[in-house]
């Protein structure tokens, strides 16, 4: 970590150790802007994998953006579309306006309704199909798709390669700001309607079926290692690498519930990536 960025931190601890409804000093907003700034660059992110291989919540991070949140001010950020004040109307704290991009950036951002929050990173070639959504405090490696109806949430980390498939959910986590993060690593598919939330982190190569739900109480059944992937105590759920998840179902153990033939929705691991996984996934270069 550079002494900027120790600079940075301290600052940030100083400011949010100040009592909830007490006059924050008048550089506090620059301070944010700062962070901000830092990460929407990729010089700090707002989770981290430590020497283990575990991701884990920088909190002085996830502290600033809450920061932001503080001492910004409500402004109206609706688009000027008419004269007469016809169309969309926005209005939210004027420290998270959505990021200002340029042709410089290399994000490929089709026109027709997404937004990328103030605070995110996203990197050179990423390409965002409308309408989609990355909200503060993200991240998004290089070469990713977020296709429509696509959400990246606050702080959620996702790869180099992977592909958000539409209407996929990635949940945000901002609070409490000790929370695992939402992590997709490098090379993953998200299927359609897919939700991914509360901490869950899926390991480099899945691939995530369509309408696949996974959250930090889901087990997930594991048909060719014959067991149950679950979160532990202050741990995340994981999905091993290379893993191929699809929806599945386990009935539930009693007697009535026999008898209605009722069963609870769960993800299984039917089989772990090969070839044939790899033709059927492979990501078209053309489209980046």
């Amino acid at each position: 970590m550079s002494s900027t960025t120790n600079d940075l931190e301290s600052e940030i601890e100083k400011l949010s150790a100040i009592a909830p409804g007490a006059p924050l000093p008048g550089g506090a907003r620059s301070v944010v802007d700062k962070l901000l700034e830092a990460l929407e660059r990729g010089q700090v992110r707002a989770a981290e994998r430590d020497a283990t291989g575990d991701w884990l919540a920088v909190a002085w991070v996830k502290k600033g953006i809450l920061l932001g949140f503080r001492v910004g001010a409500m402004v109206d950020m609706s688009p000027q579309l008419a004269p007469h004040g016809d169309g969309f109307h926005f209005f939210d704290k004027d420290t998270y306006p959505p990021r200002r991009l340029s042709l410089s950036d290399g994000v490929r951002v089709v026109p027709g309704g997404s937004s990328i929050r103030r605070g995110a990173y996203v990197a050179s070639g990423v390409v965002c199909m409308p309408p989609m959504y990355i909200n503060v405090g993200a991240h998004v490696g290089t070469g990713t798709m977020i296709d429509s109806h696509a959400l990246v949430g606050s702080c959620a980390q996702v790869g180099k390669r992977v592909h958000l498939s539409a209407a996929a959910q990635l949940g945000g986590v901002l609070e409490p700001v000790n929370a695992s993060p939402v992590v997709v690593e490098d090379d993953v598919i998200v299927g359609g309607n897919c939700g991914i939330y509360e901490g869950t982190v899926v390991r480099k190569g899945a691939v995530i079926g369509a309408g696949v739900v996974l959250t930090r109480g889901t087990p997930v059944y594991d048909l060719v290692r014959e067991t149950v992937h679950r979160a532990a105590s202050g741990r995340p759920l994981v999905v091993p690498e290379n893993a191929v998840v699809v929806p599945g179902a386990r009935g539930v153990n009693s007697d009535w519930a026999r008898a209605q033939g009722i069963a609870l929705q769960t993800p299984v691991i039917v089989k772990y990536r090969d070839e044939k996984t790899d033709a059927a996934t492979a990501l078209e270069s053309w489209l980046r």
